[in-house]
């Protein structure tokens, strides 16, 4: 901050405050410098962790290539999705498996057999127990019965004066039995079923004193207030487990209709013996598709990398000053801006190297893979990717693969004859400590690749994502010490503003006090006269 008095040109008529100020322009030439090395770091740093970004999202892309899942997705065909349907997971051995399914799984459904009395007035308000069936309950006015499901059984009891058809439907559901209740106001009718299929699903009503839900021994169906076909105290409204036949082994059951056999996911549709031959094969298109997308986001990832390693340098623009920036259009400070930060990490050390060390992974063999083909009385291994005719362009510089439509039909077929050969050539692993890349699958050994650049480009520039309040990379630690340097300087600047307001202050007092003399001498030599 400046300090003490100033005086500007008031006795020597002279421009003191452009004075200093182009004295101090001259003087700040190294400090803008400073900011604009600052500049350019920030800029670097920025490209980095771009790159970056982009290595992290291909590493998922790596990883799921890495993974023997990928390369193990099957197929599953029912002859007859009428009858039965199925689905498999990746362990699902392959094979043609018939099903039979001799009965579906049920449950237990009881619905009114007649249309009940409205259970709404005239007014729009509900009716009670009592106004809407007309029932006396016991000597309390209380409709008893004990209800009974799969999970278990409970006493129910209602008051017919206040308890309406709709707290008999949440009371029953409230109690978890098994048992879901339901009254349907449209057709009037009241209902109750299971909530599950199976042997172990029932519906067995006791102690229903006045036929609530249930008929007595002496009655006939429908004789319940409820009009359900239960008759009191009877086990017999049970659930039916469902029975099929797979392959040569027969009378298996189920509780649903949804079953997993042999790795299989069956979804049986209909009984009575109805037949559907269920079909597991290799899944060669959703392979084929993994692989492709791999080598598309690959080729993505390496075009990011090139695209910074021979992007064109312009040297003649550098980062602007707060003065250049005042002169310029908002047009020209973003066009120079774009060629003032454009080829920041041309030929970039680290970023070449990580260039090369992906473009030898996917043209480097693989040691030892499994199956193979035999061609000439030979046999031969998908080793590598150029055995799948996928190589780099013509263009090397670009480190891209080639993919054109005779390569994906010479792909697909490699998938399909050498299904093993082409999981070990992306996934194949070592657990030995000194294992040498060549022992590693392309995927596996690209996975490690990218999480060594990650690592680096960290190193280098940190990450966007970290909340450490100090930035420990080498380009952070390098901003962190520019911005000192810049502190000292802008100290020391202000200190020599202040030395030269100081001088010019004090010419100023002097041809001021030379002036008030001469006006003196002047007065003087007037007066004598």
């Amino acid at each position: 901050m400046a300090s003490g008095l100033r005086i500007a040109g008031l006795a020597s008529g002279i421009d003191t405050e452009s004075i200093i100020k182009d004295l101090m322009n001259a003087q700040r030439i190294p400090l803008q410098k400073l900011q604009q090395e600052r500049q350019i770091l920030e800029w670097k740093q920025e490209d980095y962790r771009e790159i970056n970004t982009a290595l992290r999202t291909f590493r998922d892309v790596a990883f799921n290539m890495k993974l023997q899942g990928t390369y193990m997705a099957k197929n599953t065909h029912s002859s007859n999705e009428d009858a039965v349907a199925a689905e498999c997971s990746s362990s699902t051995p392959t094979g043609s498996y018939t099903v039979k399914v001799n009965n579906l799984a049920t449950g237990v459904s009881k619905g009114s057999k007649a249309e009940l009395a409205d259970e709404k007035n005239e007014d729009g308000t509900t009716k009670t127990l009592a106004e809407q069936f007309g029932v006396s309950g016991d000597e309390d006015g209380k409709i008893n019965f004990t209800l009974e499901g799969a999970k278990g059984q409970s006493d129910f009891s209602f008051d017919k004066d206040t308890d309406s058809i709709y707290d008999v439907v949440i009371a029953i559901n409230d109690a978890d039995l098994g048992i879901r209740a339901s009254y349907d106001a449209t057709l009037n009718r009241f209902f109750l079923n299971t909530e599950s299929t199976g042997s172990a699903q029932k519906i067995v009503v006791t102690n229903d004193e006045n036929n609530f839900l249930s008929y007595g021994e002496s009655q006939s169906v429908g004789d319940s207030i409820l009009k359900l076909d239960i008759q009191e105290g009877s086990a017999d409204y049970k659930g039916v487990d469902a029975s099929f036949d797979f392959g040569d082994v027969t009378g298996l059951t189920s509780s649903t209709n949804t079953v997993t056999v042999n790795g299989i996911t069956l979804e049986l549709k209909e009984g009575g013996g109805a037949t559907g031959t269920i079909t597991v094969s290799n899944d060669t298109e959703a392979v084929f598709d993994a692989v492709i997308d791999f080598i598309d986001k690959y080729n993505s990832l390496m075009e990011t990398i090139s695209n910074k390693l021979y992007e064109k340098s312009y040297k003649d623009y550098t980062p602007l000053t707060d003065e250049q920036r005042e002169k310029l259009t908002d047009d020209q400070i973003d066009t120079w801006t774009d060629k003032a930060r454009s080829g920041l990490l041309r030929y970039d050390s680290m970023l070449s190297e990580l260039y090369n060390k992906f473009r030898t992974t996917m043209s480097s063999v693989v040691d030892d893979v499994s199956g193979g083909y035999m061609e000439n009385g030979k046999l031969v291994k998908n080793d590598r990717l150029s055995k799948l005719g996928i190589t780099t362009t013509k263009d090397y510089m670009s480190a891209k693969l080639e993919i054109n439509d005779s390569v994906k039909e010479q792909l697909r077929k490699a998938i399909e004859n050498d299904p093993q050969g082409i999981i070990d050539l992306f996934t194949k692993s070592s657990d030995a400590e000194d294992a040498s890349d060549s022992e590693l699958g392309i995927a596996q050994r690209l996975y490690n690749n990218v999480n060594y650049g990650i690592n680096r480009l960290m190193e280098k520039a940190g990450s966007e994502s970290d909340f450490a309040l100090v930035d420990e990379s080498v380009i952070g630690e390098e901003i962190g010490d520019i911005d000192d340097d810049i502190e000292t300087m802008e100290d020391r600047l202000q200190q020599v503003e202040d030395r030269y307001w100081r001088q010019f202050t004090a010419m100023e007092q002097a041809i001021q006090q030379l002036n008030s003399q001469s006006a003196w001498l002047a007065q003087q030599f007037g007066m004598n006269g």
